[in-house]
């Protein structure tokens, strides 16, 4: 038998990442950079209040909050002239004169010769004049042109995962499309003389098919442009065809129920031919019976999974998942492993890799993380409702056949539920 890892390493051999495309920004949330963007303007692209107040030169309220006096040597207020009003959006020029000031909104344009913005909270809140409780220094409450981002700046880099951030920058420097790596195109086919759609009411013998359905979204998880191409016929010449026309358009095909038993040898003489393939014993379970190879002209990766829906999602987040993040250009496809210890026994088979579906929790007392077989002790590989349930994967080495309540084990982070 193959060890899992053997079998990671020559599938994650065959990520590549589709052809950098260029995007409006609203869709490229989620993919990869492929360009350093460099910006051609400021940002701000002008002096603009900070906040809402009163644009001043900072040398007309140096005295406030200390003692004015008048001639006669009474304590006076400071006060200034509002001369008027800029909102933001304004596109009227003003020229602030000593001794004035101008009621701003927050972003409206600053006034020629303003310096600073007096918080409302530093005055009364006149209309046509106020009275100056504290003084500012020059730049206080302004947002000077190129505080952000000047001319030149890099303002997202080539291999960034663009989140909202980074939209929100892009189109603060005008940027209505980026250069990035586009989600992997992946098709699902699944394959089975007693599959019917959902659509349909089954017979004897029958059964819906689920891989399909659930392998379409575990692709869309992992962040690929899915295809699901549903039930197909074992007919080899009806399958090659299949096959043959998803190749061309996909840099992933998985065909679900494509192992084992008298369907296999039907879907190997339909993919005979088409390049490398080949159908494996891995040291894991469930799902321990796969297939992968490199078909077509462009050696499109190609995995034969299980018809059982649970070993089929096992194997395809073990093995298709990492590559789909590889392609996606992430740094680290692996999903995250934390340590927890086990309220129950755990059975698992000797020489075999075990992924356990589990659910996995937080002790309130001690914060220590708790893990919880799901389906049995030994994760009975048919429970497709314990998977539904579960947030985590228990992962147990080949040589772990019997872990006590209370060792430590690892465990796999699945996406979290709401």
């Amino acid at each position: 038998m193959r060890s899992v890892e053997d079998q990671q390493i020559k599938v994650t051999a065959a990520a590549v990442a589709p052809r950098p495309v260029r995007v409006a920004i609203s869709e490229a949330q989620g993919l990869l950079c492929a360009e350093d963007v460099v910006t051609e303007r400021p940002l701000p692209g002008f002096d603009q209040a900070a906040i809402d107040g009163y644009a001043v030169r900072s040398v007309d309220v140096s005295a406030a909050g200390s003692d004015i006096r008048n001639e006669d040597g009474d304590l006076v207020d400071l006060t200034l002239p509002v001369v008027g009003e800029v909102s933001a959006g304004s596109r009227q020029p003003i020229r602030l004169q000593p001794r004035q000031t101008v009621r701003v909104d927050t972003g409206a344009p600053l006034p020629t010769l303003a310096d600073a913005v007096l918080p409302l909270d530093f005055t009364d809140g006149g209309r046509a004049r106020i009275k100056v409780y504290e003084s500012v220094r020059s730049g206080d409450y302004v947002r000077r042109i190129g505080d952000d981002v000047q001319p030149g700046d890099v303002a997202v880099r080539a291999g960034t995962i663009i989140g909202a951030a980074q939209v929100g920058l892009l189109a603060a420097v005008g940027q209505d499309k980026v250069l990035v790596h586009p989600r992997p195109r992946l098709s699902v086919i699944s394959v089975g003389g007693e599959l019917i759609d959902i659509d349909r009411t089954p017979g004897p013998g029958q059964v819906y098919d689920v891989n399909s359905y659930a392998l379409a979204a575990a692709a869309r998880d992992a962040g690929a442009d899915v295809n699901r191409v549903g039930i197909v016929s074992a007919d080899p010449r009806r399958l090659r065809d299949v096959v043959e026309g998803q190749l061309v358009r996909s840099e992933v095909v998985v065909i679900a129920g494509a192992v084992g038993g008298w369907a296999s040898e039907q879907v190997r003489e339909a993919l005979e031919g088409l390049g490398e393939l080949e159908i494996a014993r891995v040291a894991m379970h469930p799902g321990s019976v796969q297939g992968f190879g490199r078909l077509g002209r462009d050696e499109v990766p190609t995995f034969l999974l299980p018809s059982n829906p649970v070993g089929a999602l096992v194997v395809f987040e073990v093995m298709v998942r990492p590559l789909i993040r590889i392609a996606l250009g992430r740094r680290h496809p692996m999903r995250r492993i934390i340590r927890a210890r086990t309220i129950t026994p755990i059975s698992s088979m000797a020489g075999r890799k075990g992924y356990l579906r589990a659910q996995l929790m937080r002790d309130e007392a001690t914060g220590d993380y708790l893990v919880q077989p799901l389906g049995g002790s030994n994760g009975s590989s048919h429970l497709l409702a314990t998977l539904a349930e579960a947030n985590s994967l228990i992962v147990i080495d080949p040589d772990d056949t019997e872990i006590r309540t209370g060792d430590e084990v690892r465990v796999a982070f699945l996406a979290q539920r709401g």
